[in-house]
C-alpha cells in the first residue's frame, strides 16, 4: 500500500455511493440500481491486480468472494460477474456484480450493454452500507 494520501478517480467518485473502507480499499456501490454492483478500490499504486503482491491479492480477492456471497444472500443475485478491466478508469477497481435470469441486460456484460438506469433512494443505501460494513467488519 502507498504511504501517500489515497485519492479515489474522479469517474469512480461521480459513478458511486461511498460505502466506506476497509484497511486495504475503499468499498462502493454503482450509483445504477438496476444491478447490485460493488466495487473495491484497493489502496495502492498499482494498475493492475496481478502486479499486486500476494498477501494483498488474497485479501481482497477474499473480500469480493464476501461481498459475492452478500449479493447472492441479500440482493437475490443468481450470477457473480467478477472483473477488474481498467481500460477506461485506470485507478486498479475490482467489480462484483450481482446478476440474474432476466436483468435489464442478461445475458450480456453489463458493460456497455447497461442502457437503462434506476436510483438508490438514500435509505436503500444506507441499508446497504450497513449490510456491507456487517459483511466486511467494517467499523
Amino acid at each position: 500500500m502507498s504511504r501517500e494520501v489515497f485519492v479515489l478517480h474522479p469517474q469512480l467518485a461521480a459513478d458511486s455511493h461511498s460505502l466506506g473502507e476497509t484497511a486495504t480499499a475503499h468499498v462502493l456501490l454503482h450509483r445504477n440500481a438496476v444491478v447490485p454492483w460493488l466495487m473495491l478500490v484497493p489502496k495502492t499504486e498499482h494498475c493492475d491486480f496481478l502486479e499486486l503482491p500476494v498477501a494483498l491479492r488474497a485479501v481482497l480477492i477474499d473480500d469480493c468472494a464476501r461481498l459475492a456471497r452478500y449479493l447472492r444472500m441479500r440482493r437475490g443475485a443468481e450470477k457473480i460477474n467478477f472483473a477488474a478491466i481498467g481500460n477506461l478508469v485506470p485507478q486498479l477497481h475490482l467489480h462484483v456484480v450481482g446478476r440474474s435470469l432476466g436483468d435489464a441486460c442478461w445475458p450480456l456484460p453489463v458493460w456497455g450493454h447497461l442502457n437503462v438506469t434506476a436510483a438508490y433512494s438514500e435509505a436503500e443505501v444506507a441499508i446497504i452500507r450497513e449490510e456491507v460494513h456487517a459483511v466486511l467488519a467494517i467499523g
